[in-house]
Parts: structure tokens; C-alpha cells; sequence
């Protein structure tokens, strides 16, 4: 009871991107799902295709942005040998660290309360590395907050190459709008075909990729299904966030 009392407060706490994550599998089963206001961003559906694509049991991960910890703890769930959990908000941090304690998991988990730099100052090396609807925040959350649009999106390009050297599989996500702000946006016509012309350009000659997976709802059941001539095209009905992609690319390294 003394760390569940920890863990809903530091849950709830106030922040940009509170309760942002719902929580993952073992911790609802401790804290009682009914405890907290968690708010999906669709993460089993995402999980599940990540499962389906990406092998898991035995690998090192890396999440960058981890938020409250729902991919790295669902990783360990299923076999990961460690995640290594960077998130630049502390009590996102705190709550990720008292839950590990109350997993019995903190021998396989470790967790960075700072801002991962996609640059050569980060030396460590992943087998999968996880960057999920971080990069379009640069200039925002972290980074140099007088950077233009323009140079926000050479410095993601510049990201998504630097972190060839440090993981065999990357999979990443990308917001449309700069900062989170629908006045900024990314690209001129905000399509999934923009995205993933500007993804193919930055990664040339560092990553090759595997799959795109496209959100699809079918009936009210959202999946994430492999890109086509059909789902390519935006579908405004399913907002924003469910107009992201998710990209999985092998190294060429």
C-alpha cells in the first residue's frame, strides 16, 4: 500500500504530457486501473504491431521518451534483457522508478531522468532502439528553442542518422506538427505521404525500412496494418495521432 500511495500521486501530477500513457499490463493489476485517469494514445494497439514486427525476448531496448514507462515495462513483460528508459521530466522519472521497485524489475530497467541526445555524445549501443513522437517536440520540451521550423527539421534528420551507429532496429514515430502546435505545421499539406518522403530522404544510405504500419479502424477497432495504396491516404476522421506512421528500420551499419 505504501508504494501504491507513491505511485497515483506522481501519476497524476500535472504536466504537459500527464497521464499521457495508460499504464502497462502488471502495474494496472497493482494499482487498480479505476485509480487513475490515464488518457490512451493508443498504446496496445501500437504494442501489439511493435510485437507482431519487431523481436523482443532477449534484446536491449532503448526508449527515448519514455513517459510513465508503459513500452519499457510491456517490453520486459515480454523478455526484453534490459531497458534503458530516458525521460527529460522528473516525476515521470519518479513514478518509473517506484514502479520498477514495486515490479522487482529495477535490476533489468535503467532509468535516466534527462533528455536523450541523438548525437556521438551518447556512445551506448541497442538492439532496438524505441523513439516514439519525440522528435517534432525539438525546440519545444528540449533543444534550442530559437531554432525555425526549417532547422527543426534538419535537426531530425540529423537525429535519425546519428542513431545508426547505436542500434541494429529503430523504430520511430513523428507528429505532424512542430512543437505540438496545429499552427505549425510540419508539412505543407500535413499527409502521411509528406511524412514519409521526409522520413525516406533522412534515413538514405543509414537505415532501410522494414515496414510502415498505418492505424486503420475497422467497426471501432483501431489496428495498425502494413502500408497501402488505400490507408496512405490521410483520414481525418481518426485524428491527428492516428495519422502518425510507425516506421521499423534495420541499421545498415
Amino acid at each position: 500500500m505504501k508504494n501504491k500511495n507513491k505511485l497515483i500521486p506522481l501519476y497524476q501530477e500535472v504536466s504537459k504530457h500527464s497521464n499521457y500513457q495508460i499504464l502497462a499490463s502488471t502495474l494496472e493489476k497493482y494499482i487498480g486501473k479505476k485509480s487513475v485517469n490515464a488518457i490512451s494514445r493508443y498504446e496496445k494497439e501500437r504494442l501489439k504491431y511493435f510485437l507482431d514486427n519487431v523481436k523482443i525476448q532477449g534484446k536491449s531496448i532503448l526508449d527515448i521518451g519514455g513517459n510513465t514507462g508503459y513500452f519499457s515495462f510491456e517490453f520486459l513483460n515480454h523478455g526484453a534483457s534490459m531497458v534503458c528508459y530516458y525521460e527529460g521530466n522528473k516525476t515521470h522519472s519518479l513514478f518509473v522508478n517506484e514502479a520498477a521497485n514495486v515490479l522487482n524489475v529495477n535490476d533489468r530497467i535503467d532509468i535516466r531522468n534527462e533528455y536523450f541526445l541523438c548525437d556521438e555524445s551518447n556512445k551506448g549501443r541497442y538492439d532496438v532502439i524505441f523513439l516514439l513522437n519525440v522528435l517534432h517536440h525539438i525546440g519545444d520540451d528540449y533543444g534550442d528553442n530559437s531554432l525555425s521550423k526549417e532547422k527543426a527539421l534538419g535537426s531530425i534528420s540529423r537525429s535519425l542518422k546519428n542513431l545508426m551507429s547505436k542500434t541494429d532496429i529503430l523504430v520511430f514515430q513523428l507528429g505532424f506538427n512542430w512543437k505540438g502546435n496545429i499552427e505549425l505545421p510540419l508539412f505543407n499539406n500535413g499527409t502521411k505521404r509528406e511524412l514519409i518522403d521526409f522520413v525516406q530522404d533522412a534515413i538514405t544510405g543509414y537505415f532501410e525500412i522494414i515496414s510502415i504500419g498505418i492505424a486503420e479502424n475497422i467497426s471501432g477497432i483501431v489496428s495498425y496494418k502494413l502500408l497501402n495504396n488505400i490507408n496512405i491516404n490521410r483520414n481525418d476522421k481518426l485524428g491527428e495521432f492516428l495519422n502518425r506512421p510507425i516506421f521499423i528500420m534495420r541499421s545498415l551499419k
